[in-house]
This record gives structure tokens, C-alpha cells and sequence, in this order.
């Protein structure tokens, strides 16, 4: 008798654009893991029951969380790791013998991978943030696991960036808000920038850091990949800067729900690690990363 596939799922709304099925089927396909990954469209108020109702159900390896229910997903969990708890949010959920949810926050890691893959990062980098939102305190953490000895927030408001703030007093790291308006003329200086605004969000910013006619060495994250490249990333290469894409974020952090989603540690290698990131590339189309020597979260 067939023993029916494990079964894991990314769920947030809108999902229909969502990589996580692409990423996931092809690594399980090199690990030879039998895992059915889906996609489910929900709301905020949807996700508690949704999780409750797979508790204890063994088949049920974990969720990938995306926007806008990290938060939510947070209160569902069980057990935050220490990264959950200082982020202040999570995109993973795994569920346990029990009926116990731990909620994780691979985001991190997936900053921090993806940032490592695109260029060289000295050891103490001087670090900067786009945005307040919910990404914007996985990446005051990634500044951090970076080496950066604080983080400069770039918000419009700073009510915005309360949890950053926070994140960041947590994880012993401090953060500076500074004026939006002086991000143009700023960002050029910075070793690495994280920019953690929707599609289209930095396209004004872009306009005006390509006005000051900039250079710099520094490495710039976009988290938003579709459409690629965006204005920002466009800007950064012509002033001489490396580039890395959500995508490649997205990538990073899905190692780490793989990882504990086929019953391993955050710390132990997959089996074929590489090959496992060369298939998810490659099921994106991007080019095959090699996997960067990475500070690995404490969970």
C-alpha cells in the first residue's frame, strides 16, 4: 500500500505569485522527500483555525508564512525560537508531536544569504533599511548576524518603524531612524542596504539616488522581485554597487524551512545542499547561487 505524501503549504493573500511551490517541490524532488507543497489564499483572520485544524495531524510537516500574516502567525505558534521571539514575527511554522506549532523566523537567514551571494561584505559593514514594515525587522537582525554595530532605519514615519526599534533592543542592536528625504543622498555610503518596500516603492528614491550621480562598492537587497530589476536595482548597478534580488532572499530562507520541514536541525546541512540550491535556482530562473558561508541564526 502507497503511503500517502507528507504535507506542507505557503499560505498569505494574495498568493497566486507566490515561489514557494516552485522552490520547495524542487528541492524535496533532490532530497527524495515524498512532500506535497501547496498554496492556500488566506486572510488574517483565517490562519488560527487553518493551523488548529492540522495540530496533531502527522502528516503535517509546517506552513510558510508570507505577508500580511507573519504577525498572526506568531500568536499561533506554541513556542517562538529566540529569532521568532526578537523578530517579533514568523514566517514558518512547524508542527510537532503533540499538537504543538514552533514558529521560526528564516527570513533572516534568507537576508543574510542572499546578501553574502551578491558581493563582498566587510566584517563591521555599515548597514541601512528601507522601510519599517514587517521585513524591515528581519533585516535589523540580518544587519546584525552581517557584523553591522547598528542599523539606520530610512522610514517616512517613524510610528512605522516601532518594531524595528524594538527588534533591534531585543537582538542588542542599536537602530537609528533617519529622515526618508536623506535617503538619496545617503544610501551610496552604506556597505549594504537592505530595501524591504513593495513593487514600485523606492522607484522615486531610485530617481533621485541616480540624480546625485553616485558610486559605491556596497551591496543593495531588494526584496521585491517582480518586476525585475526594479528602478532601485537598476541605480545601485550604475553607480558600481552589487545586487541582489528577493528572489535570492526567498531562496535563502527556503533552505532553512526545508531543513526543518524534512525533520532536521536549523544547523545541519541538507544533503546535497548545493544541489538542492542549484534545482530551487533553477526552478526560479536565477542563476545557481553557491551556498555563502553564513552566520547561522541561534534558534
Amino acid at each position: 500500500m502507497r503511503v500517502s505524501p507528507a504535507r506542507a503549504a505557503v499560505v498569505g493573500h494574495p498568493i497566486g505569485h507566490s515561489r514557494s511551490p516552485d522552490l520547495h517541490r524542487a528541492a524535496y524532488a533532490v532530497l527524495g522527500e515524498d512532500v506535497d507543497y501547496a498554496a492556500h489564499d488566506l486572510v488574517e483572520d483565517q490562519l488560527p483555525a487553518f493551523v488548529d485544524a492540522r495540530r496533531g495531524d502527522p502528516a503535517w510537516r509546517g506552513l510558510s508564512v508570507t505577508m500580511p500574516l507573519k504577525s498572526v502567525a506568531a500568536a499561533c505558534a506554541d513556542e517562538l525560537t529566540g529569532l521568532g521571539a526578537a523578530v517579533g514575527a514568523v514566517n514558518t511554522l512547524l508542527f510537532r508531536p503533540g499538537a504543538t506549532v514552533l514558529g521560526h523566523n528564516t527570513d533572516v537567514a534568507g537576508i543574510v544569504g542572499a546578501v553574502r551571494a551578491a558581493g563582498a561584505v566587510p566584517a563591521a559593514p555599515t548597514a541601512a533599511v528601507l522601510g519599517g514594515g514587517g521585513t524591515a525587522t528581519a533585516a535589523v537582525a540580518a544587519a546584525g548576524l552581517l557584523g553591522a554595530g547598528r542599523a539606520d532605519v530610512f522610514v517616512r514615519s517613524a510610528a512605522r518603524a516601532e518594531r524595528a526599534v524594538e527588534a533591534g533592543r531585543r537582538l542588542g542592536l542599536p537602530v537609528r531612524l533617519r529622515p526618508w528625504e536623506e535617503a538619496a543622498g545617503a544610501l551610496a555610503g552604506y556597505d549594504v542596504v537592505v530595501s524591504t518596500l513593495p513593487p514600485h516603492g523606492a522607484d522615486e528614491l531610485a530617481a533621485g539616488f541616480a540624480a546625485t550621480a553616485p558610486a559605491t562598492a556596497g551591496v543593495l537587497l531588494d526584496a521585491a522581485y517582480d518586476p525585475w530589476p526594479s528602478a532601485l536595482a537598476r541605480a545601485w548597478e550604475g553607480a558600481g554597487g552589487a545586487v541582489a534580488p528577493g528572489l535570492d532572499m526567498l531562496i535563502f530562507q527556503a533552505v532553512d524551512q526545508i531543513r526543518l520541514f524534512t525533520g532536521r536541525s536549523l544547523g545541519e546541512p541538507l544533503p546535497r545542499e548545493q544541489d538542492v540550491i542549484a534545482a530551487m535556482c533553477t526552478a526560479v530562473g536565477r542563476p545557481i547561487r553557491v551556498v555563502p558561508a553564513v552566520s547561522r541564526p541561534r534558534p
